[in-house]
């Protein structure tokens, strides 16, 4: 698990909401809400009385102890009793170990799409069902089934997902600048920036020293401004990082961190500050800074570290539109995969596709589900209801987490490949040429090695 599923892991239930994102008791298509766990399942899974199942993944504190509440809905309607195990940092080794040991879980979470294909690849996984592939055709958009594939069979089924195309600010420095509405373009965003700089507070806080979190401020800049066919080819290398369409995303990025007066604590300050911090900072009193970029998991760190309150003290807005483009939305997520091919197995898979079993996690609060179906009144509160309904609304224009879906070497590991060359980028964004030979050198060579 890379330090991005790290941050991931600290989970709490998210506060009060920002007013103007309302509650509906349909799901995303207008259909009436999906069946609760109060009310009697239609789902007809087997009896499986007796039956000892294991689900492993990376979960810890509280996103282990709300899944198990989903889990313990299951046994309830399948006489199942099953255990979740925990995996560690290290999934794929958990796994092998497990499997050379001839005792598998029946069912593992994993932390990106790309374990899901080295799974498949060494036939550790078991195809899916027809039963849960028309769970998947029904309530899932496209994009999030063919991450779930490999070599044109489905084998996983997204469950937690996040968006990770997000902006915070604390309300009271926008205030104090005389802003009134959110930016939702690019341009806008560095104008209120130069806005809230005037008014004597620092505007942007970044996590710099988080190789990760730079990794997505690329990202979000690439897939607005190439457009998702060029973001999925740039994923795969087939198409090079020295391509003009790196060039220009990466000179749109320089238009930020080329300007530190911008940036809280300038650049220096930036490579110095974590992730947590970046979030601290913002909604410190009195702030050091007016706004972060990241996930709706940050409203964990403000909850946990800081006496802002989400949705009154703390706002959010999409990550604006860039050149003209499309708003972004960048997402990551645990997929389930079935190791064993038995009753017990292929009836969790399917109940954990079920908008029944979306509706239960999510009502437990640090949850986004991928599945169209659940109602969005299942969220508990208005922010992050507003954030699912943009996450389900963007469809197939949504993309996976660009790092997380290259070999490690180059996407997921501390100190370098993506992570470093873009720290790198930050400490010198006049560099564009530079930073792109570099970026290629690095990716050319952990994909031949990655095959």
């Amino acid at each position: 698990m890379n330090g991005r599923a790290a941050a991931l892991t600290a989970v709490a239930v998210l506060m009060i909401g920002a007013a103007g994102c309302g509650s509906s008791d349909k799901d995303a298509s207008g259909n009436p809400a999906a069946t609760g766990a109060k009310d009697a399942s239609t789902l007809n899974l087997p009896r499986l009385d007796g039956q000892d199942l294991q689900v492993a993944g990376v979960w810890t504190g509280a996103e282990q102890k709300n899944f198990l509440k989903v889990l313990a809905r299951f046994d309830k309607l399948t006489g199942a009793k099953t255990t979740f195990v925990p995996t560690g940092d290290n999934v794929s080794t958990f796994v092998g170990s497990k499997i050379q040991g001839g005792s598998p879980p029946d069912v593992a979470l994993l932390p990106q799409p790309g374990v899901l294909q080295q799974f498949a690849k060494a036939g550790w996984l078991k195809p899916l069902q027809p039963a849960v592939t028309k769970e998947l055709d029904q309530n899932y958009s496209k994009v999030w089934r063919d991450l779930g594939t490999y070599k044109d069979k489905q084998y996983g089924v997204f469950f937690k997902v996040t968006n990770k195309s997000l902006f915070w600010y604390n309300t009271a420095a926008w205030e104090q600048a005389g802003l009134t509405t959110t930016p939702t373009t690019w341009e806008q965003l560095l104008k209120d920036g130069q806005t809230l700089a005037d008014s004597g507070t620092p505007p942007f806080s970044i996590g710099g020293a988080d190789g990760w979190l730079v990794t997505d401020w690329f990202e979000n800049i690439y897939l607005s401004q190439a457009g998702p066919a060029m973001y999925d080819k740039l994923t795969k290398h087939q198409i090079k990082w020295t391509d003009p369409s790196v060039t220009k995303a990466l000179t749109t990025l320089g238009q930020l961190f080329g300007r530190p007066d911008l940036i809280a604590g300038g650049t220096r300050g930036a490579l110095q500050t974590d992730f947590p911090t970046s979030v601290g900072q913002v909604f410190a009193k009195p702030p050091k800074a007016a706004l972060v970029y990241e996930g709706e998991f940050i409203a964990t760190n403000i909850t946990q570290e800081t006496t802002a309150k989400v949705g009154t003290d703390a706002k959010v807005f999409p990550f604006p539109a860039v050149d003209g483009g499309e708003a972004p939305v960048l997402s990551s997520g645990d997929v389930a995969v079935a190791l064993k091919d038995g009753e017990g197995a292929r009836a969790l898979m399917r109940f954990l596709a079920s908008p029944e079993a979306g509706g239960i996690a999510v009502q437990q609060g640090g949850f986004l589900s991928p599945n169209k179906a659940v109602a969005f009144s299942n969220y508990r509160d208005d922010t992050v209801r507003g954030i699912a309904k943009n996450l389900i609304k963007a469809g197939d224009n949504i993309r996976f987490d660009m790092s997380d879906q290259a070999p490690a070497a180059f996407g997921g590991t501390k100190g370098q490949g993506e992570w470093k060359d873009l720290q790198d980028f930050l400490a010198k964004p006049s560099d564009v040429a530079g930073a792109q030979k570099q970026l290629e050198a690095d990716a050319a060579k952990a994909f031949a090695k990655a095959g």
